[in-house]
């Protein structure tokens, strides 16, 4: 067998052990509550690893990796900044998200739960938290599966086109009929893939540069402000780089997994084991990326032309052709697990957010889930079109999606669960104002270049709402029966 054919082989059985899941996950749901959020049934590992698998995508695996390669460890400020806002999240939205949206109608998804706590008798908070769901991330999956095209084609030689149908074809069909648990569970498996791989290719490849202290000698020798902190920043930047943990508080395909979690006290072992998988995972790949520098500096005769592909290429250096392949695997997973998680997020704020607000139709749950599965495959199609040519545009949206979900949802997520006086009205324009903000300051260079535009449209976003609320707040007692009773369900569930 070729080393082509090894790596394919490996390939083949990750994709058939996805559609494998997929079919069990599809045995398992009933109505729309399990297609949409699991039964709310997730154990604290599947939930923070399907979490942590959802969230980082290929920039875990290629891009974070690819900028420690070509500036070091100045870099590695982003990765601070999302473990800190991560393990914030986990601490202090998890917990109160999971009772609140429990009390407060059952709510499965960010907009229905903004609606049912607000007490809102208009549909505009729903239809517009619905219309900033689907429009960014119906970009999001197109720009994964312009990433999974992009990957068979330099893995494999495929052209772009059969490599984008392989992969859309594999991710739509598990999510189109497992719904949620199917995402969790192969969002699971995946991030088990992605922690595994850039564990093994950092330690075994550090014995091909001679060891830790040849390693960084040979770095240190080529490029000393490479294993410097600051060379390189500015205060501006460092700033700009942790806010980007800011964005957790906001992203509704993340922080949907704390209302699928079987109960409160799970989220503790959650947060400890999400927290752990990222922070060796980060590490792992910050790693890769100095022992891939210092391997290409030994061998001079060898040339990188992607940085981005550090992490791909000292697999395929390091290991036998089918390890190789699982390495690939990886890369794959980290792709697919992140189009999946919004395919069900954007199907449910279709579905569950404008059908159902618009139409207030009184149909079954079988009828919606079917709904819900035409949702996934009408984005789907959408999103397949849209990368059909290799749009720059496309991903240059996703470079800020990330700032517009962060500075539309963060700051009115977070008060709807520590403030009763948040309004509707308060919501609404907050969410505007933070999504506005972002759209404006992250197109213009000048801007962007100064200071990244999560923090202008996240502060903006959050004064907003709370003077609105103040301007609009009346008293309600249903607001403030739920509200305490979700605190008291909280200290309950917490012993």
């Amino acid at each position: 067998m070729t080393d082509t054919t090894f790596k394919l082989l490996a390939i083949i059985i990750y994709m058939a052990a996805m559609l494998l899941i997929g079919w069990y996950a599809y045995r398992k749901t009933a109505n729309l509550t399990d297609y949409m959020l699991g039964g709310r049934s997730l154990g604290p590992a599947v939930t923070a690893l399907s979490a942590g698998a959802a969230d980082m995508s290929g920039w875990l695996l290629m891009g974070f990796p690819g900028a420690i390669y070509l500036a070091g460890l100045g870099e590695i400020w982003i990765g601070v900044g999302l473990t800190a806002g991560a393990y914030l999240n986990w601490l202090y939205v998890a917990p109160r998200l999971r009772t609140y949206t429990q009390v407060s109608s059952n709510s499965i998804t960010i907009p229905s739960y903004l609606q049912s706590r607000l007490k809102d008798r208009s549909p505009f908070l729903r239809i517009a938290s619905g219309l900033i769901i689907l429009i960014f991330f119906t970009f999001y999956v197109s720009s994964g599966m312009v990433a999974g095209g992009v990957f068979f084609e330099s893995s494999f030689g495929l052209n772009y086109h059969a490599g984008l149908i392989i992969v859309s074809l594999v991710v739509v069909a598990y999510t189109l009929f497992g719904g949620f648990l199917a995402v969790s569970y192969t969002d699971f498996v995946q991030g088990i893939i992605m922690f595994l791989a850039l564990i093994m290719v950092p330690i075994v490849g550090v014995f091909l540069t001679g060891g830790p202290a040849e390693t960084i000698s040979t770095i240190r020798e080529a490029k000393p402000e490479h294993l410097s902190l600051v060379a390189g920043t500015t205060v501006a930047g460092i700033i700009s780089s942790l806010a980007w943990g800011l964005g957790y508080f906001g992203q509704p395909h993340i922080i949907v997994r704390f209302m699928a979690i079987s109960s409160v006290k799970e989220t503790r072992s959650a947060r400890r084991i999400g927290i752990g998988w990222m922070m060796l995972s980060l590490i792992g790949a910050l790693l890769t990326a100095l022992v891939g520098y210092a391997y290409f500096q030994q061998n001079p005769q060898l040339t990188l032309t992607d940085p981005e592909a550090i992490f791909i290429e000292m697999g395929q250096v390091i290991f036998h052709p089918f390890i190789a392949g699982i390495i690939l695997s990886a890369v794959l997973a980290a792709v697919m697990s992140t189009i999946s998680s919004q395919l069900i997020v954007t199907s449910s704020a279709l579905v569950e957010d404008l059908y159902k607000a618009v139409i207030k139709s009184d149909a079954e749950d079988k009828t919606y889930v079917l709904y819900g599965r035409l949702a996934v495959l009408v984005v789907s199609l959408v999103a397949f079109f849209l990368s059909w040519e290799q749009n720059d545009t496309i991903l240059k949206l996703v470079s800020f999606a990330w700032a517009g979900f962060g500075a539309a949802f963060g700051p009115v997520v977070l008060l709807s669960l520590y403030w009763r006086k948040l309004t509707s009205q308060g919501a609404l324009w907050g969410m505007i104002t933070g999504a506005v903000v972002v759209m404006i300051w992250g197109n213009i260079d000048a801007l962007t270049d100064s200071l990244y535009e999560i923090v202008p449209g996240f502060l903006l976003s959050l004064l907003v709402a709370v003077l609105v609320s103040n301007a609009t707040y009346r008293q309600n007692e249903e607001i403030d029966r739920e509200f305490t009773e979700s605190l008291e369900l909280l200290e309950r569930e917490r012993k």
